[in-house]
């Protein structure tokens, strides 16, 4: 029953909100999870009072992060059945989120930036993809799922600019710099050819199976540069980070990086602000005679 239930939520979800396939998938995890832990309460979530759920929902082996993503997914599950009359009470309203300790992300600089940008052999037509690949993400600031799933009719090199479609299915429209530009136009008309070997194919990275690149080959194509120029811990998600944080070192206003990002709230978005505090404290401790 409860397997139902989800899915019929998820279907509801996915109508309404065009939530992004992975962001499905994490909610089904979830509410699979809770599901279970009820079952062995002998409860379901028609029958689950305010104590089942968070004896559900806190368990004390999970990390705190875990747990709040987790209650908001059960949340949103209660207000559907609430909003569809298959429950008249929410139990979830007085469970609360533990406060998050926010944790930033790595300090990229752009010295770090550049190297790992030039560090594809471009003579190559998978090396001139990631060369291409690696700009992109960098000028723009795209998610990996946008990046990977970016059609040809999505880009203009003659405007420089990409037409995405984000989370929540919102469409953005970000400038590409013209240093993507140029290595863009290099790998449509020099390589990407030549990894179709004269198939069709709309996407506009393409991998060595013909089709469009996923996102665990996005991952390891970031890793594998990353670590030739002694750069740990970096990811496509890594590089994001970076193009929010050197627009913002550089005096960008946050409401444009906020556009940029794609960020529905501008909170999410401050967390620059302190990443480049910190970089500016760290310049001073490391540079200024009188920090020592």
């Amino acid at each position: 029953m409860s397997e139902e239930l989800i899915s019929q939520h998820l279907d509801h979800l996915w109508l309404q909100e065009r939530l992004a396939d992975n962001t499905l998938a994490a909610y089904r995890r979830d509410l699979n999870k809770v599901a279970q832990r009820l079952s062995a309460q002998h409860c379901d979530f028609y029958r689950a009072q305010t104590t089942d759920l968070a004896d559900a929902i806190y368990v004390s082996n999970e990390h705190p992060r875990s747990q709040a993503r987790t209650l908001a997914a059960v949340k949103k599950l209660y207000r559907w059945l609430n909003d569809t009359k298959q429950r008249a009470d929410n139990p979830t309203t007085e469970l609360k989120s533990g406060k998050q300790e926010r944790t930033l992300p790595p300090l990229i600089t752009e010295k770090q930036i550049d190297a790992l940008l030039a560090a594809p052999d471009i003579e190559t037509p998978h090396g001139l993809r990631d060369k291409a690949f690696l700009e992109l993400l960098y000028a723009t600031g795209l998610r990996v799922s946008e990046a990977c799933a970016l059609q040809l009719n999505e880009i203009n090199l003659q405007t420089g600019m990409v037409n995405t479609i984000g989370k929540g299915n919102k469409q953005r429209i970000v400038p590409l710099g013209q240093e993507s530009v140029y290595w863009l136009d290099a790998y449509l008309t020099q390589a990407r050819l030549l990894l179709l070997k004269n198939q069709q194919h709309h996407a506009v990275f393409i991998s060595q199976k013909r089709t469009a690149i996923t996102r665990q080959l996005a991952w390891l194509i970031v890793k594998k540069y990353a670590l030739q120029v002694g750069i740990e811990q970096l990811s496509p998600h890594g590089l994001r980070h970076a193009f929010a944080t050197h627009l913002v070192n550089h005096g960008a206003d946050l409401r444009v990086v906020q556009l940029l990002l794609g960020h529905a709230d501008l909170s999410t978005t401050q967390i620059y602000t302190h990443v480049a505090d910190i970089r500016l404290q760290q310049v001073v401790n490391q540079f200024h005679p009188r920090s020592k």
